[in-house]
């Protein structure tokens, strides 16, 4: 097993140096003893009241570097705590908006959805960065191209609605709608691909 630090230090004689040399450097720093009082009166023996040490103050001899450094310490921990707590907050505040806004538009669209299980045309549209389907028949088609009807992602499906529908649940939380198509626009996408081109 290796030595520890503090015991290759005492075998190799460095630290007996070290402390040596603050010995030293302590009877340096003791303040002289005032000459005696030039009056026939002889000074007396131990000088009079001895001063404490300016650390003697300090508890259990921590330097005024260690208590700084423990407060800075302290403030810090104190500080990141604080924050932890606000951003803790902050998600839960998001949750809760993010709750009530589903609660909303499950409310808006319950019994609203007017997919058909036999319809049998496909309406492909760009959403989320992929291509995605909705099956219609031939009216829905043509009200969807011409923007009287939507299509609202909900719970991983793609419901086709009415445009009031549509616009209401875009108020509530707009990346819910799929496929809005703007009555008011040519009838061209911005790809340059008509919107009714069956592909």
């Amino acid at each position: 097993m290796a030595d520890s630090l503090r015991d290759q230090l005492l075998k190799s004689g460095i630290v007996k140096e070290v402390q040596q040399n603050r010995a030293q450097q302590d009877r340096v720093r003791e303040p002289k003893r005032p000459p005696s009082p030039p009056s026939g009166k002889p000074a007396r023996k131990g000088g009079g009241k001895p001063h404490a040490p300016s650390h003697a103050a300090r508890p259990s001899g921590q330097s005024r570097e260690e208590i700084d450094l423990a407060r800075a310490y302290a403030i810090r921990a104190q500080t990141e705590a604080n924050e932890r707590k606000r951003i803790e907050q902050e998600a839960a505040e998001q949750a809760r908006l993010r709750r009530e806004r589903k609660l909303q538009i499950q409310q808006l669209l319950d019994g609203k959805a007017l997919n058909k299980v036999e319809a049998d045309q496909p309406r492909n549209f760009e959403y989320g960065g992929k291509i995605r389907r909705v099956h219609v028949d031939a009216a829905q088609l043509a009200a969807l191209n011409a923007g009287e009807l939507g299509v609202v992602q909900q719970a991983g499906r793609y419901l086709l609605v009415s445009r009031e529908i549509a616009e209401q649940v875009r108020a509530i939380d707009a990346h819910l709608v799929a496929l809005l198509v703007d009555p008011n626009a040519s009838g061209m996408g911005d790809d340059g691909v008509p919107d009714d081109l069956m592909w």
